[in-house]
């Protein structure tokens, strides 16, 4: 088993950055694909971004790709996502979560998450 821990959320204004982390422990000698999700009140939890074992292979959804970056170091066990240029709508719990095989969009694929991360973004 993987545990997900993140951190990095706040509170910022439309314009700024901020870099969510996802420390990974137990199992983590295995190749394991990860991936940031977000929940916003009264929504459903969307997919933002994954990566492969490797970090060969990322994937953006199309609301984020021109402004987050996803990576990971294998060696810290540990995921980012460098997220520049929030805005209000990028206001929600964000959630880290892994998988062993291959990147996935969709979160019922993952097996392991997070509890979640704050980020709110005031206009």
């Amino acid at each position: 088993q993987v545990q997900l821990v993140e951190s990095g959320g706040g509170l910022v204004q439309a314009g700024d950055s901020l870099r969510l982390s996802c420390a990974a422990s137990g199992r983590t000698s295995s190749s394991y694909a990860m991936g940031w999700f977000r929940q916003a009140p009264g929504k459903e939890r969307e997919f933002v971004a994954a990566i492969s074992w490797s970090g060969g292979s990322k994937y953006y959804a199309d609301s984020v790709k021109a402004r987050f970056t996803i990576s990971r170091s294998n060696a810290k066990n540990t995921m980012y996502l460098q997220m520049n240029s929030l805005q209000p709508e990028d206001t929600a719990v964000y959630y880290c979560a892994a998988r062993y095989g291959t990147t996935s969009s969709v979160d019922g694929r993952y097996d392991y998450w997070g509890q979640g991360t704050q980020v709110t973004v005031s206009s």
